[in-house]
């Protein structure tokens, strides 16, 4: 009976290591498939929102870029030229040799800077423009629209609207020495991306540009980029400004920039922006308390000590630019709602009004020179934009 028990013993002992042994094997084999598989979690990132936080992530998406050294941005196809700008200066040393680092366009013309046909999105644009930045016309359209979701003047959209430099430091537009153009919103499309500039001047122009795009699955919940040049000069007694005006459909209003120009003496920004959406008539549902304010400035943005209007900067907000003349003062100010977006479900209208002081201490409506750029994001289609004002009326007086 002692011999049955230890044979029994033995036996069970050999079935349990088999089992041990054949249970390693079975996670052994399984290990490879099972990090396989949390790779390609991780992988998973679709390579769009970018940040300091993401920059580890790995992703499929794929880096591309668009210049007039590559002007389909082809893998493998940069630095090709044989013709172009660059074509002189580079005689002694030939292809490879920045000989296509520009193009020039003639007065009249439309040239494309892009034309991408796939999944992706632009994640900056610098660019640098000869000529009067006011008679020089961005346009974009995304997945075969006719009509633009972007038609601005290029200083605008770059929060540098008025002919001269400044330099603009913030989180969406930096403008650097000496007309270093960059912006950083994140412009997805979903099968295809048309960008070009359209010179209005006399005069040919040259513009030096690069556009950095990734190709990737855009998410169903990401929609368009638009940006809307308007002006009016004068404006009417007691009319108000409209920024922005007719957008149907769901979205969010991310931006404004505004070129104030001063018709008449003493302060001017005591006017209010008030924002309509979803079926608001006569009130809105956001009403600031001042121009100053909602720029994110106080007090007629004052220098501290002395007389006088503050520059500033900041990632989300600035006056960058202040123009002083006897017969208009001119400014230049930008608001990023890039952590307070004004989201929309059906409808938007973006309004600002124009007021300073009279005396008794009465506010006084203004007939100011007025101009914007309106950034926002929605779902196709985008109602029409109101044509764009013609040369003379775009132009600023220098």
């Amino acid at each position: 009976m002692e011999c049955v028990r230890r044979l029994t013993g033995r036996l069970s002992s050999q079935i349990v290591a088999k089992k041990c042994a054949a249970s390693l094997i079975c996670i052994l084999l399984l290990v490879p498939f099972s990090t396989s598989s949390l790779h390609g979690q991780e992988l998973e990132f679709d390579g769009l929102t970018m940040n300091l936080g993401s920059l580890p992530r790995l992703s499929y998406a794929k880096t591309r870029s668009i210049s007039p050294e590559n002007f389909t941005g082809e893998k493998g196809k940069g630095g090709m030229a044989t013709e172009g700008t660059g074509k002189r200066a580079a005689r002694e040393l030939d292809q490879g040799w920045k000989v296509s680092p520009s193009v020039r366009i003639k007065a009249g013309q439309t040239f494309v800077m892009a034309d991408i046909q796939a999944s992706g999105a632009i994640q900056h644009i610098w660019m640098t423009p000869t000529g009067n930045n006011r008679l020089t016309i961005l346009r974009i359209y995304w997945d075969g629209e006719k009509e633009p979701s972007v038609e601005c003047p290029v200083g605008d959209f770059f929060a540098c609207g008025m002919g001269r430099y400044v330099q603009v430091t913030s989180l969406a537009v930096c403008v650097n020495p000496k007309s270093g153009f960059n912006c950083y919103w994140m412009m997805p499309f979903r099968k295809r991306c048309k960008v070009t500039m359209t010179n209005i001047d006399a005069k040919a122009m040259v513009l030096y540009y690069q556009i950095d795009y990734t190709l990737t699955h855009i998410p169903e919940d990401m929609a368009y980029f638009h940006a809307q040049f308007r002006r009016v000069n004068p404006l009417a007694h007691k009319d108000v400004y409209t920024i922005l005006d007719g957008v149907k459909g769901q979205g969010h209003y991310v931006g404004t920039y505004m070129t104030w120009g001063s018709n008449s003496p003493g302060w001017w920004g005591e006017g209010e922006i008030k924002f309509y959406m979803d079926g608001d008539k006569e009130f809105p549902t956001i009403c600031g308390t001042g121009t100053e304010d909602y720029f994110c400035g106080s007090y007629g943005f004052s220098k501290r000590q002395g007389k006088g209007y503050q520059e500033f900067n900041t990632p989300y907000a600035g006056m960058p630019q202040v123009i002083m003349d006897e017969k208009q003062p001119r400014f230049g100010l930008y608001r990023w709602h890039i952590m307070d977006p004004i989201r929309f479900e059906k409808d938007l209208k973006v309004t600002m009004q124009a007021l300073g002081w009279q005396s008794g201490g009465r506010y006084l409506p203004l007939q100011d020179d007025l101009s914007s750029v309106a950034f926002w994001y929605q779902v196709e289609p985008h109602a029409p934009f109101p044509e764009l004002p013609d040369k003379d009326s775009l132009k600023i007086k220098q």
